[in-house]
């Protein structure tokens, strides 16, 4: 159910949530791979990835205004479905997303929170997918998909906050899941796995991270997968693969 109206609509003043997509499909990445789930796509993003697979959360955002049961009630409908993932743009901005995963907790579901990791909330969460974005995730000048850069300082001030990712992986089960495009990405990764061991005050295995090939079409994986599946190989992490696009390519509801 893809759904849109004015993303300047204040949603959480009404206590609704700013749903971009409700749709049901298969989780395509991840420890959970190939699960069947209901996506809650929330929109609007603190930061502007230059990948985006979600432009319409982030860049250009766009939403109608639903409120909880309104989302229970969607849910609901794909009755087959005990998985939920609540995703974006970045959840986590919305105050109303607290109030929907108690209410999705309470109903049994186990529950996905997809996240870049620069914000905590105390919120029930079975899996939190946290994701740090690289420098490789920055909008330059020359990658900024508006071609203005006024993006970029923001994005970079804002892409890593070191209390959030502690306090994400000492109060969930979680996986850390970085995009990845070449092996020059992969010593920032190992810093920032480093980082968050030093901080935080639980345990962060190897097993715990995975590296995830950039890219958004069939055509841009198959440039960036072999060599990310080697790197991963390389560093002991895992690989995970992005289901989704190898199956339907870059359609929306997937």
């Amino acid at each position: 159910m893809p759904v849109s109206s004015d993303p300047g609509s204040d949603s959480d003043a009404a206590g609704d949530l700013p749903v971009n997509e409700l749709f049901y499909s298969l989780q395509g990445e991840g420890k959970l791979a190939g699960v069947p789930t209901v996506f809650i796509r929330t929109s609007g993003c603190n930061l502007r990835c230059w990948y985006c697979d979600s432009y319409h959360t982030s860049w250009e955002p766009t939403h109608a205004a639903m409120d909880v049961d309104g989302v229970l009630d969607d849910v609901r409908s794909h009755g087959d479905a005990d998985h939920v993932v609540l995703t974006g743009g970045e959840p986590m901005m919305h105050e109303a997303s607290v109030h929907l995963l108690e209410r999705l907790d309470d109903a049994g579901y186990h529950v996905t929170v997809e996240t870049n990791g620069t914000i905590y909330r105390d919120a029930p969460i079975d899996l939190a997918s946290i994701s740090p974005k690289l420098q490789n995730s920055t909008p330059t000048a020359d990658r900024d998909p508006k071609g203005e850069g006024e993006w970029a300082e923001r994005h970079e001030d804002r892409r890593i906050d070191t209390d959030a990712l502690a306090d994400l992986v000492e109060t969930y089960d979680f996986q850390l899941k970085f995009v990845v495009t070449e092996a020059s990405d992969m010593p920032e990764v190992n810093d920032l796995v480093a980082r968050i061991r030093e901080v935080a005050d639980a345990p962060v295995r190897d097993d715990d991270v995975l590296l995830m090939p950039e890219g958004a079409t069939r055509k841009r994986l198959n440039e960036t997968r072999e060599r990310v599946a080697e790197l991963a190989m390389d560093h002991g992490y895992r690989y995970t693969p992005r289901l989704h696009v190898d199956l339907w390519n870059d359609a929306p509801e997937t």
